[in-house]
């Protein structure tokens, strides 16, 4: 155990100065994080918009766990959200 125990000193102090990074830009995170989210709910609702004439159960509903996954995971986040309903119209 007295091997590991520098391992450990090293790891918690890289876990220290992270904490310290992420705490920084915290408030950059968050509008980062509201932007994308808000950006999301707008490509989702206008390709609703446009899905609406052709394919209408092709739409995505607008809820916390679309606005979660689109602000998390960006433009990507929502294609998966097409791309699953997508696969469960098949």
């Amino acid at each position: 155990m007295d091997n590991y125990m520098g391992i450990f000193f090293i790891v918690g102090i890289l876990a220290v100065v992270l904490l310290i990074g992420a705490l920084r830009s915290r408030a950059e995170w968050i509008i980062n994080f509201l932007l994308r989210g808000i950006s999301g709910m707008l490509m989702i609702y206008f390709v609703n918009f446009f899905l609406e004439k052709y394919m209408p159960e092709m739409g995505i509903g607008y809820n916390l766990a679309t606005f979660l996954t689109s602000a998390i995971l960006g433009f990507p986040g929502v294609a998966v959200l097409y791309g699953i309903n997508f696969y469960m119209l098949l």
